[in-house]
């Protein structure tokens, strides 16, 4: 469960022109007043995103890495040092629980997760401990993250993800504002030009593609964020017997909205199809819904597998043409 928060940036306050987030992503700021001059900014390499709202947990230990290696659905017993990679925890039926987004440093593993959820994350981890020589912490009031994309010069960091599209940078809450203000690096863009890029890239986001009852399969998961050929973890079961069956009940679509309509399908609206009209059964709901600053108005979605990939539907009451993320 997401724990509401009261946290609120410096760079708010310090930054011209932030419009402050709503709902999970509150304390950061939307945008800065332009919203698509900040999106191609972050499209050409440069800016950068504040994300100090989100919650930072490490791990240190000599056993730290086999430990999460028994918990976690990625292969990390040998992670190499300064490797970037994302992993799930699920509950005993397979549904995902938390999503985590890592690297060690060679002494301590760096994640981050989902605004609020950092508590609930630790609780779990210090219950699976036993005799582990591990230590868990949450640093969320010691370290921010800053997302940087890739070509730009983030600034010293205490860890670093690289990814193929940027960093995740964990930077001391004390300094985050101060280094950010000095780097020279570009424009400074808002969660909702983050976002925008997210859904280009089809990459889902706990709390938004998820619901209590997602697995992994359904948002193509399975090949960032699960290891197929690893050891027992909990609800190794439902992610082997639904991949050796193929068929996840629900699947992840890309959605093409109509540019037309002057408002976007809001988090939760049903999915219809376009022949049945808006006042027919839906077939799934809409997860997040942008404006892209090439593409327009755009949107990820989950519907039932049966779906047909070439159907029109509708997304709320605005019309939307389909890709496909995870086949049927």
């Amino acid at each position: 469960m997401t724990t509401v928060t009261t946290y609120r940036s410096p760079l708010l306050d310090r930054l011209p022109g932030a419009v402050p987030a709503d709902g999970v992503d509150a304390g950061v700021a939307a945008h800065y007043g332009d919203l698509f001059r900040e999106q191609r900014a972050l499209a050409a390499g440069q800016g950068f995103v504040d994300l100090s709202h989100r919650g930072v947990v490490t791990v240190s230990g000599p056993e730290r890495l086999s430990w999460l290696h028994l918990l976690l659905t990625q292969h990390v017993s040998a992670l190499p040092a300064q490797q970037a990679t994302e992993a799930l925890i699920l509950s005993p039926h397979g549904h995902i629980e938390h999503a985590l987004y890592l690297v060690d440093d060679g002494a301590t593993t760096w994640m981050h997760v989902e605004p609020g959820t950092a508590g609930e994350l630790v609780a779990y981890l210090q219950k699976m401990k036993f005799f582990a020589q591990v230590e868990i912490a949450d640093a969320t009031d010691a370290y921010a993250v800053v997302f940087a994309p890739a070509g730009s010069t983030p600034p010293p960091a205490a860890a670093v993800r690289q990814l193929p599209y940027g960093y995740d940078l964990f930077l001391p809450r004390e300094e985050f504002a101060d280094a950010l203000a000095v780097a020279d690096s570009g424009p400074t863009a808002g969660i909702w030009a983050y976002e925008a890029l997210r859904v280009e890239a089809h990459r889902p986001r706990l709390g938004f593609e998820t619901d209590h009852r997602t697995i992994p399969h359904e948002l193509g998961w399975l090949e960032s964020a699960v290891h197929l050929n690893k050891g027992c973890y909990r609800g190794q079961e439902t992610v082997a017997r639904v991949h050796n069956l193929g068929r996840p009940p629900r699947r992840l679509v890309f959605l093409h909205l109509d540019g037309s309509e002057e408002s976007l399908p809001a988090h939760g609206d049903p999915i219809r199809l376009a022949a049945d009209g808006p006042d027919g059964r839906p077939v799934g709901f809409v997860t997040t819904a942008v404006r892209h600053h090439e593409l327009g108005p755009i949107a990820l979605g989950l519907v039932k597998r049966n779906t047909a990939v070439d159907a029109t539907l509708l997304a709320g009451t605005v019309a939307a043409s389909q890709d496909v993320v995870v086949e049927p």
